[in-house]
């Protein structure tokens, strides 16, 4: 199928880019990766599609005390190949490499991914992982501030208003003695995934986990948040731990059990992971 007409804007500023979205029947088009398959089905008929490509400014990124800034345009390829990420968050580009396909990675970026909502997306369950905070820019409202894990609402849904769009988001750097982990089951590399885990887990100064912060795709609605401190953390076989958490998880699809017990043994695996590199951290700065 081909997408109902529409009308086109090329936008050259983000100025002129949050002008056009003040029509309720604008939708913004970064890297296309979402919104032309849903054109093309005809589930998203915009009256206006403001193309953001040529808008630079927002395929950059720079350090900005203890945080990592990312612009909305940089591709899955971009963070996938960013330096700075490679050595402070190994998990971003970790996850980025598991998005789609070489095309898709290529074109499909950081807010278009955020905005998109997908439970099963790599990028946000990366984001709420992080605990980054996604900043929105309307011409009307200015800029507002939105934690990660606050910015997604239901499947496909997030609490932006129409007229706002993602430009910036914030990574915090990893806490002293945390360790990462990612595991995600699919039928292929770069399918959906059943279920999947991306996991920090810190220690104390003899290597102990001290917590876990996680974030679980497809386990739900929206990326689910997991966090645990203190001595109900086990040292080895995360295996029993990572059941009880996702015993009452709530997926929403027909195979319920089988998700559930997918999503327990990535994040097992992954919290091994973590703590592993947490450990193996912990035994270099020794």
């Amino acid at each position: 199928m081909k997408p109902a007409p529409f009308r086109y804007l090329r936008a050259r500023t983000v100025e002129e880019a949050l002008e056009a979205l003040q029509d309720p029947g604008a939708k913004a088009l970064a890297g296309g990766q979402n919104l032309l398959t849903l054109m093309n089905m005809r589930l998203a008929r915009p009256e206006l599609v403001v193309d953001l490509g040529g808008l630079r400014e927002l395929r950059r990124s720079f350090d900005d005390d203890g945080q990592v800034i990312l612009g909305a345009l940089l591709t899955h390829r971009d963070l996938i190949e960013h330096p700075t990420l490679a050595d402070r968050h190994p998990v971003l580009p970790e996850m980025a490499s598991h998005i789609g396909h070489v095309a898709i990675r290529n074109r499909g970026t950081l807010g278009g991914a955020l905005a998109h909502a997908d439970p099963a997306g790599e990028l946000p369950s990366a984001m709420v992982l992080l605990g980054a905070q996604v900043h929105a820019d309307s011409l009307e409202r200015g800029r507002r501030t939105i934690p990660a894990e606050d910015l997604f609402e239901a499947h496909y849904e997030t609490v932006l208003e129409h007229d706002e769009l993602i430009t910036w988001v914030s990574v915090p750097d990893r806490g002293p003695r945390q360790g990462w982990g990612f595991v995600e089951h699919a039928h292929r590399h770069g399918d959906y995934a059943i279920a999947g885990a991306a996991v920090l887990v810190g220690t104390d100064a003899d290597g102990r986990a001290q917590s876990v912060r996680a974030s679980l795709l497809s386990a739900g609605e929206t990326p689910v948040l997991v966090e645990a401190t203190g001595r109900d953390l086990p040292d080895r076989d995360w295996e029993p731990w990572a059941r009880s958490v996702t015993a009452d998880l709530e997926p929403g699809v027909d195979d319920v059990d089988h998700v559930r017990d997918v999503a327990a043994g990535a994040l097992a695996q992954a919290a091994a992971q973590a703590h592993a590199r947490a450990l193996a951290e912990l035994k270099e700065q020794s």
